[in-house]
């Protein structure tokens, strides 16, 4: 399996880009997650004594890659988590769907509601007791052989937001099964990954823009138009 790259740290963030297949934390699998190889890179790299404090501020589905931000600390942790909460970081993800959207560009709003037994969760255009309010915009940036290249802007965070409200727009992601694509990735990848973000620095409270960009084979196709992307 890829091994996680240090994108940026300091005494404060510890920001990586996470390769499809890590769990952010750990689950009923015990497999070995993000936020354990962060706290050992730390520790040997400084040689640290005791535990090592590192938290992520967010997650990303084990099956996604992109740009994780771990926190180093519990004020930089709470200030962040603040952050995500009052909508104040601009997340960007990049998705090749099935098909193409009826429209180049657009806002979804559904309302959504998981079933925690499954590990799924189904889109309603109306709202629902026990469903949350989920909003994206989206942009198609090119369509050929029946897949297309989508730049995502989620407003809100939920879980498997983006999965079931592109599939419920009827262009599931590449190789999600689980959401209607129709074959799986080689890699047991989707085709789904944290592009960027912008966000204020927690504790020095400068604007910082971190981008990333999908490198897998299953990305070549629209390998072109990804690299111009600014």
């Amino acid at each position: 399996m890829q091994t996680p790259r240090v994108l940026y740290e300091d005494n404060h963030l510890f920001i990586v880009e996470k390769p499809v297949g890590w769990l952010v934390q750990g689950d009923k699998t015990g497999d070995p997650t993000l936020t354990d190889w962060g706290r050992d890179f730390i520790k040997a790299k400084y040689n640290k004594p005791g535990e090592v404090f590192l938290h992520p501020t967010h997650r990303l589905d084990r099956p996604v890659g992109g740009l994780v931000v771990l926190a180093r600390t519990s004020k930089s942790l709470e200030r962040m988590n603040k952050l995500f909460r009052d909508d104040a970081v601009q997340k960007t993800y990049l998705a090749i769907v099935h098909g193409r959207p009826k429209n180049m560009a657009g806002t979804l709003t559904h309302w959504l509601e998981k079933d925690s037994a499954k590990n799924r969760v189904k889109a309603y255009t109306s709202e629902r007791t026990n469903a949350k309010k989920a909003i994206l915009m989206f942009e198609c940036l090119a369509f050929d052989e029946g897949f297309s290249l989508v730049r995502v802007f989620p407003k809100t965070g939920r879980s498997h937001q983006i999965r079931v409200q592109l599939a419920a727009m009827g262009t599931p992601i590449a190789g999600d099964l689980k959401y209607g694509g129709h074959e799986p990735n080689p890699d047991k990848s989707i085709s789904l990954h944290a592009f960027r973000l912008t966000f204020a620095h927690p504790v020095k409270k400068e604007i910082m823009t971190w981008t990333n960009k999908p490198s897998s084979a299953n990305w070549k196709h629209f390998e072109p138009i990804i690299h111009a992307l600014d």
